[in-house]
């Protein structure tokens, strides 16, 4: 992507199901469990620059010994950062006491870190300070383990305020009005009454307080728990909690729109927000890592059972799109084939471009995650020259003459590398022209592939967002080839609405699709339309959740894909360029053939999964038009 955009945060939770020393005996080391945290986590690294954490708790220990450790950074390494703190630890104690690596008892007792269940995040900040509070694992104590919550996710609530003012009303008084302080508390509220309805109901049956509280954590109904805390949320969740007292849950929305895997075996329980990092990590097949079900979560007790669990009633899966097309690393067999698609579907179009003068075309790729689709596109045109080769051969006279057939034969698509990407340039100068020019030299170009003014250009990207390095950077260092025509393919649709459920999508004014589609409607002389829209939108303030409805989408309406798509082709042109520039988008059908399994489309087609994504694009045309740079959640 050339426009590179905050999104989902990443998660790993394990859970050791045999003890320590079973680890040590079998693979030369208590320190497995965190061994292999810290590669689940690295292996997510894509999902979370802005900071990382982890959370660690020993099961079985005794009272005044420690048993729940964390560790955060905002480093820039911020996951080699944490494993060096914690591994200094460990290095200290053997400067001290070598022995104590000979006995795992002592080690667990003694050394902070090694437990059983271990949670790890990486965190892509969508909105919000990159302070070390704004890092998970969050932590809410208490002396009693199993009210100590630790929490992490991969999420965005559209209602916070809903949901802030519910804890009000409880008698509670959050020291923030965030989406994850919110949830916790939410939890931690339900997870306290759970926890004082079971030991009064328990000491009033004769049973001592200590005995109480062993069965509560035996019999902890996390199911109610969760059912309680989350029965307002609105919005896309992968929520990780653990229990003081070992338990632990991973919880997907109903819509399942952010992703969520788990695997088991006999030694560990493993949920990843990406399969490649547990297939990878252990040593197994992706297709034995299975999905979350959307509403459901994978509980696993302190005892080391599992369940999957039903939450919340499952509603239409709607898995995030965006997830395939960009967001996940493309090691996963499921993604790589599916984004090769999206780039093979978008051939026909080319070929229309171009005018089927392939011999005059070279194709390329902006570096680095096009790559994938780039791969599939070639295999497009690989395809349609295959069968023109057969209807030529088929049509030559008999016998054809051998130069005519190797000319057939010999043609193949033209693949150069246009576009490098100067990964280490950095945009540090503060005034505006200057810093414009050096954004222009963030890409470079491989000069002396084109025969000038006789051969296009096309080049394709994952998405398009806001357009601004398009025009800034990429088109004019391609210009510099001087080719007859410069084609630029997303193999994403046209993204014109706000996301609100963990991708930092918030602006209506960021997105070039909504930028062309205003000066078409100015253009036509139907300006009327915009004021008709605020209106409308103005007027569902307070209204019910099920009486919203997305009124932005008649902003684009009145005009085709192709006519959005011709006016992006004008507003990412520098204006003195000379070369022609067209843009092509993947369509909402095509997206779906590609992907047909992950259907979550909302920023592309406008139809959110619940009444806060409405609420929220609703907000954003506000924001837009009364000049409101503010988040519309």
């Amino acid at each position: 992507m050339s426009e590179p955009i905050k999104h989902e945060c990443g998660i790993a939770l394990l859970r050791l199901r045999k003890p320590l020393s079973f680890y040590q005996e079998k693979y030369g080391s208590a320190t497995y469990g965190l061994n292999k945290l810290y590669l689940l986590m690295e292996k997510q690294h894509n999902r979370g620059q802005d900071g990382a954490g982890i959370a660690t708790i020993k099961l079985d220990a005794a009272p005044g010994e420690r048993y729940i450790s964390r560790a955060r950074s905002v480093h820039t390494q911020a996951i080699k950062e944490i494993f060096d703190r914690v591994h200094q630890n460990f290095a200290e104690a053997k400067r001290e006491d070598p022995s104590i690596f000979s006995d795992v008892h002592r080690m667990k007792k003694e050394l902070p870190y090694l437990g059983e269940l271990l949670l790890g995040h990486l965190r892509y900040g969508t909105h919000g300070k990159n302070t070390i509070e704004h890092c998970h694992p969050f932590l809410r104590q208490n002396n009693w383990k199993s009210r100590n919550l630790v929490v992490a996710g991969n999420f965005n609530m559209t209602n916070v305020e809903t949901l802030f003012n519910q804890l009000v009303s409880l008698g509670q008084h959050p020291k923030e009005k965030s989406d994850t302080v919110t949830v916790m508390e939410k939890i931690g509220h339900f997870l306290d009454e759970e926890n004082m309805e079971m030991f009064e109901q328990l000491t009033a049956q004769g049973m001592s307080k200590t005995d109480a509280q062993q069965e509560i954590a035996l019999k902890l109904d996390i199911k109610r728990i969760l059912q309680r805390a989350s029965k307002y949320w609105d919005g896309g969740y992968a929520m990780a909690g653990l229990l003081g007292h070992g338990d632990a849950f991973v919880l997907r929305d109903p819509n399942g729109i952010r992703p969520a895997y788990y695997y088991v075996n006999d030694e560990i329980a493993v949920v990843t927000s990406e399969r490649p990092a547990a297939a990878t990590a252990f040593n197994v097949s992706v297709d034995d890592i299975r999905p979350i079900p959307p509403g459901h979560a994978f509980v696993i007790r302190a005892s080391g059972e599992y369940e999957l669990i039903e939450v919340l009633e499952a509603r239409e899966p709607l898995s995030c799109s965006f997830e395939r097309i960009y967001f996940s690393r493309g090691s996963d067999y499921a993604i790589y084939n599916e984004r090769k698609k999206l780039g093979e579907l978008v051939v026909p179009a080319i070929l229309k471009s171009v005018n089927h003068e392939l011999e005059n075309t070279v194709f390329s790729y902006i570096p680095n995650t096009a790559e994938t689709a780039f791969y599939g596109m070639i295999k497009g045109v690989e395809d349609y020259l295959n069968d023109y080769k057969i209807k030529s051969l088929l049509a030559l006279p008999q016998p054809p003459d051998p130069a005519q057939v190797k000319a057939l034969l010999e043609l193949r698509p033209r693949v150069e590398k246009a576009a490098i990407k100067d990964a280490k340039l950095r945009t540090f100068i503060t005034q505006d022209n200057q810093r414009d020019d050096l954004v222009a030299h963030v890409y470079d170009t491989t000069y002396g592939i084109l025969r000038p003014g006789l051969d296009n250009l096309v080049v394709i990207d994952d998405s398009i967002v806001r357009g601004t390095t398009l025009k800034q950077s990429i088109i004019r260092i391609l210009a510099r080839l001087q080719p007859k025509k410069i084609v630029i393919v997303s193999s994403a649709p046209q993204i014109r609405y706000p996301d609100c459920y963990g991708i930092d999508m918030s602006r209506m004014g960021d997105f070039v699709a909504f930028r062309a589609a205003i000066n078409l409607l100015k253009g036509s002389g139907r300006e009327a339309l915009i004021d008709q829209v605020y209106a409308q939108c103005k007027a569902q303030d307070g209204l019910p959740d099920e009486q919203i409805v997305n009124y932005v989408q008649q902003i684009y309406a009145p005009f085709t894909d192709e006519e959005i798509s011709a006016e992006i082709a004008r507003i990412v042109t520098p204006e003195d360029l000379e070369v022609p520039v067209e843009v092509i988008f993947q369509t909402i059908a095509g997206l779906h053939e590609a992907i047909p399994h992950h259907r979550g489309d909302w920023y592309f087609s406008g139809n959110f999964p619940t009444p806060g994504g409405m609420r929220v694009v609703n907000r954003a045309f506000i924001n837009y038009i009364e000049k409101n740079n503010s988040r519309a959640y």
